[in-house]
């Protein structure tokens, strides 16, 4: 079998390779770079440390190692999507799309289509089911990351494999250090990779810039103070408000009149709701539910990354201004900060195969 093998430098992926190795494979490495360009060029992620590391593990294991560069395909379908999904007043999930887009789209176009299977140190793992492949949930629920992959088809998510996606963290960074790769004490890369080093507000800033607004109290309509542009903020957000008597919560956003909305308190109930609409409703591999108008589903879902996964009840509905088919969960318990663009990923009862995925609208 001909495997191509994404690398970052990370333990995950030096691991993967390890493993590949041990089960008689000679996988070819990839390296893909990625970035945001500015006026001296490139900002990208730590790429001459993690392709250092990278070709280190390609020679240890005598395989072959590409870097590919992806930065036109990043920018024209990832970072516009960020800014363009902030400029409406929505919450993106750029980490999704670059695995739609990217790792799995635009390298499947150019190098992927060449090869078997695509191995990934994602923490996730596959099952199958009526001889069809589909995502399933990792053994680690701390790291696992079928949310992330949510967004893939059919095509996609049938030629991957996972093969860090049974162990726990620990038992990787364990065999890491056995094999004594470079990475085995390597910290997990946090944040969004595009913005290698810059804040994420001062990339808004250049983008979006700035405009001054009110906040307002939701629940009086009393102006507490301001900010300088709805986009700097998210649904659920307490930091970053600078007001007196807190604690204060984003809860909602009049992106028309550019104003900031709050409630006070450590858990105000304007921070909760039991409904989540969505567009854009997908399945992964295989529409095994076959929901008809009015049929109800029971399901595990998650809005974000968190281990938990939240009990709820699908069903399909038409718009009635436009036609559309949306899907609606019905949450057995009050969730925080349901923000429009996000996205939910629906699995099975059991939380183990990943079913479908949505953007919250």
């Amino acid at each position: 079998m001909n495997i191509a093998a994404l690398a970052s430098g990370g333990v995950d992926s030096s691991v993967v390779v390890h493993l590949l190795k041990e089960q008689g494979y000679d996988p070819t490495l990839f390296y893909i770079r990625i970035g945001m360009e500015d006026e001296e060029g490139y900002i990208d992620c730590p790429a001459e440390e993690d392709i250092e590391i990278t070709t280190y593990i390609a020679k240890k294991y005598g395989l072959r190692f590409e870097e590919v560069n992806l930065h036109k395909e990043y920018w024209e379908n990832v970072v516009s999507y960020t800014i363009e999904s902030v400029r409406r007043g929505l919450t993106p999930n750029p980490d999704m799309m670059c695995n739609k887009l990217i790792k799995f789209g635009a390298f499947e176009q150019r190098w992927g289509k060449d090869f078997d299977r695509i191995a990934t140190g994602h923490y996730a793992t596959t099952d199958m089911v009526d001889g069809v492949q589909f995502l399933a949930t990792a053994k680690d629920p701390v790291k696992d990351q079928t949310d992330f992959l949510a967004q893939l088809n059919f095509s996609q998510v049938s030629k991957l494999m996972f093969p860090i996606g049974h162990m726990m963290k620990s038992e990787v960074r364990d065999i890491a250090r056995e094999a004594k790769l470079p990475s085995a004490e390597r910290k997990d890369s946090q944040g969004i990779c595009f913005l290698g080093k810059i804040n994420y507000n001062d990339f808004l800033r250049r983008y979006l810039g700035e405009k001054e607004g009110k906040i307002v109290e939701l629940e009086t309509g009393k102006i507490l103070g301001t900010h300088k542009g709805f986009w700097f903020h998210t649904i659920g957000q307490r930091k970053g408000l600078y007001l007196s008597g807190g604690p204060w919560f984003v809860v909602k956003k009049d992106i028309n009149e550019n104003v900031l909305y709050v409630s006070q308190g450590y858990d105000p109930d304007t921070q909760y709701g039991t409904v989540v609409n969505l567009t854009g409703y997908q399945y992964l591999s295989k529409d095994i539910w076959n929901i008809g108008y009015g049929d109800t589903i029971d399901c595990k879902f998650k809005i974000r990354h968190t281990p938990e996964f939240c009990q709820g009840h699908l069903s399909r509905h038409k718009d009635e201004h436009t036609g559309a088919d949306i899907y609606t969960i019905l949450s057995d318990q009050r969730i925080q900060g349901i923000a429009a663009g996000q996205y939910a990923t629906i699995y099975d009862n059991d939380a183990h195969l990943v079913v479908a995925s949505g953007m919250i609208c």
